[in-house]
């Protein structure tokens, strides 16, 4: 019998209610993660490799009429940010207790990723767009979201770089002794490992020069990462829950 199932299982019980917490908050993560994804592929890159045509220059100060179409997805990535952090608290109370040295370091990266985010989208929200129409623009263009040099990028970078690092130690944190612990196991590192690849690849082939291309892969692979997984974990969670729910009754 796991550590997990020699909990107390009590409907009322500290474990009842992470499993419901982590239902709950994958199904969360799942659903915000799509809106995130469909917000952000609304928002055509004016700049960076990814630009089609007519694309801004530096200093980028003339943007102020992409707000704030450009920025609605940033709102919806803040809040997912703020449910994966839910949902990985939910991973380290669900693993056994000898693998919770594993998910005490996922949940430790996922805080880091979480905080360097958090600051990133909200300075991009509350400083630029307001600061280009009041015209006060020196040194803006370091912040701005369109500078492929800037700080909003690098951010975003570590970000998603420490997120992929969560998603290797909370994998090591799950079991394989089911399919469904298993595939949500190797999807967390296959992002993670994709992440590297791509980090790697690019930085090989650009240096320094590699603009938006690992940021805009980056963020594809752990969005869709949350959102596979997302599922997977809410039906986890949810069997877990029925589980302790039947050997009580």
């Amino acid at each position: 019998m796991s550590n997990r199932q020699e909990a107390n299982t009590a409907p009322g019980s500290t474990v009842s209610n992470s499993n419901w917490l982590g239902f709950y908050s994958a199904i969360l993560t799942t659903v915000v993660a799509i809106i995130t994804f469909g917000l952000a592929m609304t928002a055509i890159p004016i700049s960076g490799a990814n630009c089609p045509a007519d694309c801004v220059e530096y200093p980028y100060l003339d943007t102020v009429s992409q707000y704030p179409k450009d920025f609605l997805w940033m709102f919806a990535a803040l809040l997912l940010v703020l449910v994966y952090v839910a949902l990985m608290v939910s991973i380290h109370s669900y693993a056994d207790n000898h693998k919770k040295v594993f998910s005490q370091i996922g949940l430790s990266f996922a805080m880091i990723a979480a905080a360097v985010l958090l600051i990133d989208y909200y300075l991009q929200l509350s400083v630029v767009p307001v600061s280009l129409m009041n015209a006060e623009t020196e040194g803006l263009a370091l912040l701005i979201q369109y500078n492929s040099h800037g700080i909003f990028l690098a951010l975003e970078e570590l970000g998603y770089l420490t997120m992929s690092l969560s998603f290797l130690f909370m994998a090591a944190a799950l079991s394989s002794t089911s399919r469904l612990e298993s595939a949500i196991r190797w999807i967390f590192a296959a992002g993670f490992v994709l992440v590297i690849l791509f980090l790697a690849g690019i930085s090989f082939i650009y240096g320094l020069e590699r603009l938006d291309r690992f940021e805009v892969l980056a963020i594809s692979i752990d969005w869709l990462i949350l959102v596979v997984n997302g599922v997977l974990l809410s039906i986890l969670f949810r069997r877990q829950t029925r589980r302790m729910e039947g050997s009580v009754a």
